[in-house]
């Protein structure tokens, strides 16, 4: 370059125009001689293969790229591709005589172009979005399992669903959704090993299982829900045999999140004496493959469990679920945040206060705040209803039990007020007594093995 230079020492500097339709014209112009300078060049490219491969192209300027310029591997597929199809519908591929040259047809040429630009444009989206029917089962017991598999795209939960339990979602997308989404940034040292463990207790309908689909959705992993009934079996041994198959098919179909629900029941003590032999080789192979998954560092499984009985929970099942996350009741604040998401899309009057209902729900869960909600939109329907019985009644008396039609749609429902929301919260109470003997000892566990706890065993007094 610097040799081309000297030849030519008077410099002309060139400026764009500053007018906004000048510009764009010369925008314009410029692209048009770079796509045709790209042009050319692969023209020159393909005439000099044909030539080394003693080939001729009846008009290969027919052939235009000029998107880009074509290296030497794909100018070699396309002549292929094109070599192929030209030899499949040609019923004379002999030469003609006095010639000693195959003649490339410019069709043939513009197929081979045609099937590099769709190879490389399907075949990466094709074999990131495999489908889970595509996945090649070793055994039956994979093959059963595969029904429960659920892709992300279906599970229809986002961690925009869930109203509150922010400081859980922000731990959530630490542990779970960074080292599936960015396993790269967790490859340096031992400490920086991703998380194959995590428990999430609390009490009934505070959001668990929610929490556990959001981190699938927003990850992009596969949801396997497992239960008893999908890995037990009448057969002796098969089990175990189920148990080994979920831990398999779940590194076949990773990135994917195994999801334990009500994890108390099916991996609980194994002190108990009235629990059958084959109970307990189920929980040992689930162990033994649990600790095989926690060896293959890349391997981005996940093993997410929820329970409202963790004391319940064997020590060496704890021991793998390192953390240990706490989805305690909402305080008023994050009622109103679930009652915002809840009535979200519903009609409401201008005297509804979300923060008078939040009030107004002490000790309530998520679920029964749905619940809340759910009764009282069931209340202008049965004003409706009421009318239209009325209606009836005056009808039948005044034409001889001739019947009325539904006068009535969905348009004439009225909104929502406060009233329907505090008749409401006559009918449903909370689930779960703030005072209750299971929430107190949730609280002791926390304090002892959960996230964030004190870790103050209580001393019990001498005085009982």
């Amino acid at each position: 370059m610097k040799h081309l230079i000297k030849l030519f020492p008077n410099k002309v500097t060139l400026e764009a125009p500053q007018a906004e339709m000048e510009l764009s014209r010369w925008n314009q112009m410029l692209n048009r001689d770079i796509e045709v300078l790209k042009g050319n060049a692969n023209i020159s490219k393909i005439r000099s293969f044909l030539t080394r491969l003693g080939l001729e192209c009846t008009d290969p300027e027919a052939i235009l790229v000029t998107d880009r310029i074509l290296t030497n591997e794909c100018i070699d597929k396309i002549i292929g591709f094109a070599l192929s199809h030209q030899l499949k519908n040609c019923t004379n591929p002999d030469p003609p005589l006095g010639s000693v040259q195959f003649a490339l047809s410019s069709g043939s040429l513009k197929h081979g172009v045609d099937m590099l630009k769709s190879i490389q444009s399907g075949s990466k989206s094709s074999t990131k979005r495999k489908s889970l029917k595509d996945i090649a089962t070793e055994n039956e017991f994979e093959k059963s399992l595969l029904a429960d598999v659920t892709p992300p795209h279906e599970i229809g939960v986002t961690f925009e669903d869930i109203g509150a339990l922010e400081s859980v979602k922000d731990t959530l997308k630490e542990l779970v959704m960074l080292p599936l989404q960015r396993p790269e940034l967790f490859n340096r040292g031992q400490l920086m090993k991703p998380c194959k463990g995590i428990l999430l207790f609390g009490p009934p309908g505070t959001g668990k299982t929610m929490l556990a689909k959001a981190v699938a959705t927003e990850a992009g992993a596969n949801f396997i829900n497992i239960s008893m009934s999908s890995i037990s079996s009448k057969w002796l041994g098969e089990g175990e045999k189920f148990v080994k198959a979920v831990f398999s098919l779940a590194s076949k179909i990773a990135p994917s999140v195994i999801f334990v629900d009500e994890v108390d029941g099916m991996l609980g003590r194994r002190e108990n004496p009235g629990e059958h032999e084959a109970m307990r080789k189920m929980k040992n192979e689930f162990m033994v493959n649990w600790d095989g998954l926690r060896t293959r560092e890349k391997e981005r499984v996940l093993v997410l469990a929820a329970t409202n009985r963790p004391f319940d929970l064997d020590e060496a099942v704890v021991r793998r679920l390192p953390r240990r996350l706490m989805v305690n009741l909402p305080d008023a604040s994050n009622r109103r945040k679930i009652l915002s998401v809840i009535l979200a899309k519903e009609d409401l009057a201008d005297d509804v206060d979300l923060e008078t209902i939040a009030n107004l729900t002490e000790g309530y869960s998520g679920s029964d705040l749905k619940n809340l909600c759910v009764t009282a939109a069931h209340r202008p329907i049965r004003e409706i209803l009421e009318k239209e019985k009325k209606m009836q009644e005056r009808a039948s008396a005044e034409a001889e039990n001739r019947s009325l039609p539904p006068s009535h749609t969905s348009n004439d429902v009225r909104a929502l007020r406060t009233s329907d929301f505090i008749h409401a919260h006559e009918q449903v109470c909370a689930s779960v007594p703030s005072d209750s003997s299971n929430m107190s000892e949730l609280v002791q566990w926390n304090d002892l093995y959960g996230e964030g706890g004190s870790r103050k065993k209580t001393t019990l007094s001498y005085f009982m």
